[in-house]
């Protein structure tokens, strides 16, 4: 790495107010989202023009949202913003030490200049294990038998199925605009991997603007099918998982973008 600067804007999302100090620390902005109180310091959803009361269905894009419409105009312009979360963070791919503190990037890359949205790796569905299907995914397997013969049919839309609904992602896609529509539904039919984490970094305020127009519109849309009577981890945070997968299809579409490796490590332990 190449001294390029901090990251001014890397935004840390968390859920827990002992963590302040261990994300400041870091050089992030520490966010705070859910029902717990957050002390001084600390960046909430809860204020200007927001949707904080469904942080509970839409996870971390309750402070996309709230960023969006408060603080996008403020920052200025070819500064790199970014997202990660107390337990998902972007990591160097050279030259670290053993510690986390090391691990993580706190400067910026050179090899980020050459794009516009950097987004973290893929996550593998050809991988999924076979008792998994059998205890998560029976309807899936018999809308899709064809997994028994081909991995590569292990794509998206068999993965939400299994783990979110069956049919689900099909209905929300349903709610697109006619052009993300069409190219989507191949995506998620094609794709045996998406870009995990709901982590993306940018240079562009206008390529997050695009990307926020089009995702909230549609994840309003899917609110009139799905609304906010939904019971389980897999269905209760349906908005957050849907635009976990729409990130993948959007960014890859519409921009020049660069994979890197997320690192998990929980700092509340």
């Amino acid at each position: 790495f190449l001294r390029m600067g901090k990251i001014k804007y890397m935004y840390c999302i968390a859920t827990d107010n002992n963590l302040l100090n261990k994300i400041s620390n870091l050089g992030y902005l520490p966010v705070g989202l859910g029902d717990s109180e957050f002390s001084d310091g600390w960046i909430t959803d809860r204020d200007g023009e927001n949707i904080a009361n469904k942080n509970k269905f839409y996870g971390e894009y309750t402070f996309h949202y709230y960023l969006w419409k408060n603080l996008l105009h403020k920052i200025p312009d070819n500064e790199w913003i970014g997202f990660c979360g107390y337990r998902r963070f972007w990591k160097k791919k050279t030259n670290f030490g053993k510690t986390f503190e090391d691990m993580v990037i706190k400067e910026i890359p050179e090899e980020w200049n050459n794009y516009d949205v950097v987004i973290g790796d893929k996550l593998n569905l050809e991988e999924i294990k076979w008792i998994k299907v059998l205890k998560y995914g029976k309807k899936a397997f018999f809308r899709n038998p064809k997994i028994i013969l081909n991995k590569k049919f292990r794509n998206i839309r068999f993965q939400f199925d299994m783990f979110h609904g069956n049919g689900i992602l099909d209905k929300a896609i349903g709610q697109l605009n006619l052009n993300d529509k069409e190219k989507f539904s191949k995506f998620i039919r094609t794709q045996t991997s998406f870009n995990q984490g709901n982590m993306f970094v940018t240079k562009s305020k206008k390529i997050m603007d695009n990307y926020y127009k089009v995702l909230f519109e549609w994840l309003r849309k899917c609110e009139d099918i799905f609304g906010f009577n939904l019971d389980g981890y897999g269905k209760t945070r349906i908005y957050a998982f849907l635009a976990e997968r729409f990130l993948s299809y959007w960014f890859k579409e519409n921009t020049n973008y660069l994979e890197w490796p997320i690192m998990f490590h929980d700092i509340r332990k």
